[in-house]
């Protein structure tokens, strides 16, 4: 379907990638991940000829599209983009954004044009939208009519260029629904995402990429589960961290739990478990800074590990300050909170090193 042959591209000195060779089957739903700035939009960019490559070439079904003689209109009609932004025409209301593309370039007649939009509508779930205007639209709403627009062209590969960054979470779902309904239909699909749990699922294979090109590829399983190289390992483990600190008594607490919920959201934590892990870690912080003097302002640093192969939270608690085992409980104190953190526990540890205390709990 689509294949590259060491591309390369550069902005002066600047070399985003070099010596990129990928190879997208027909059908195949591939997500491309990494870190910010190594070049994902770039690629989707150079792909569909909106940047020329500085060296290599760009295969669609065996033709290069990089040659001088190459029609680079007709080559992007065979693209469908969709960006991070919506890019909708504000002045057009939803039939109109949709058709006008297949009218101006398609030469498609008013009633085909419109027919075919209003299919596509009911496709992303916005039939009743036709007549309604961009800022009518919810973000989510925008992104829908956006990804309807580009399967207007019927084009033979879709590029989905992080179409989720801009959105609220609560809007998130129901973009990534549709993409999850297109890749089962088959259609041919790249999908630039910081939704790894969505890109896990959906994905036939990924490309992560980092150091100046695609640093690792493989199936969904094999990149998430048991990546090879080092710098993969290195940030599908971040990804699966979520890190917190508190240096002030008046930290914001309910902040916080929100976060904490968030992140385990992602990894789809039932909700009771997240419920058991804003508990212990409030209790801990509690009798953390209820350990301290009047004028000390806490510093505690903690991260929640989430283990899909174990089902297990990890939770890493450390504070700097004088030895203060709370698992250590006088008779003559009363301390219900740790009682309950200890028995919602599957296992704890406490250590004190050099001037640091540090518990381990798994839930």
């Amino acid at each position: 379907m689509i294949r590259t042959v060491n591309l390369c591209k550069r902005f002066g000195e600047l070399t985003v990638f070099k010596d990129v060779n990928i190879h997208v089957q027909k059908g195949e739903c591939v997500a491309v991940i990494g870190p910010s700035g190594t070049g994902k939009s770039v690629l989707f960019r150079t792909l569909a000829m909106l940047e020329k490559p500085d060296y290599g070439n760009v295969l669609v079904n065996g033709r290069d599209i990089t040659l001088k003689d190459v029609n680079i209109n007709k080559v992007r009609e065979r693209f469908g983009m969709v960006y991070q932004g919506f890019h909708l025409f504000s002045h057009l209301n939803v039939l109109e954004n949709i058709t006008l593309a297949p009218l101006k370039v398609k030469k498609l007649g008013k009633t085909e044009a419109k027919n075919r939009a209003k299919e596509l509508l009911s496709l992303v779930g916005l039939s009743d939208k036709h007549s309604s205007f961009p800022h009518q639209l919810s973000g989510g709403q925008q992104q829908r009519v956006a990804i309807a627009r580009s399967l207007a062209m019927d084009p033979d590969i879709i590029l989905f260029d992080e179409p989720t960054s801009a959105l609220d979470p609560s809007m998130t779902g129901e973009v990534l629904a549709i993409i999850r309904k297109l890749a089962k239909s088959g259609l041919t699909m790249m999908i630039s995402t910081h939704e790894m749990r969505f890109a896990q699922d959906v994905a036939d294979r990924v490309f992560f990429m980092d150091e100046g090109g695609v640093y690792e590829e493989g199936t969904a399983d094999q990149i998430f589960n048991n990546p090879k190289r080092e710098r993969t390992r290195m940030f599908i483990r971040k990804l699966k961290v979520f890190s917190y600190s508190i240096i002030s008594r008046g930290f914001d607490m309910v902040s916080m739990n929100v976060q904490i919920e968030m992140f385990c959201q992602k990894y789809n934590v039932e909700f009771k478990k997240i419920n058991y892990i804003q508990l212990v870690l409030e209790e801990l912080i509690i009798e953390v800074i209820g350990s301290l003097q009047k004028d000390e302002q806490p510093q505690i640093d903690f991260s929640i590990e989430f283990s899909e192969e174990r089902d297990e939270i990890e939770i890493t608690f450390t504070y700097r300050g004088k030895e203060f085992n709370p698992f250590v409980i006088n008779d003559d104190e009363e301390h219900l909170g740790v009682i309950l953190v200890t028995g919602i526990s599957k296992s704890t540890n406490y250590k004190y090193v050099d001037g640091f205390n540090t518990i381990n709990i798994n839930i």
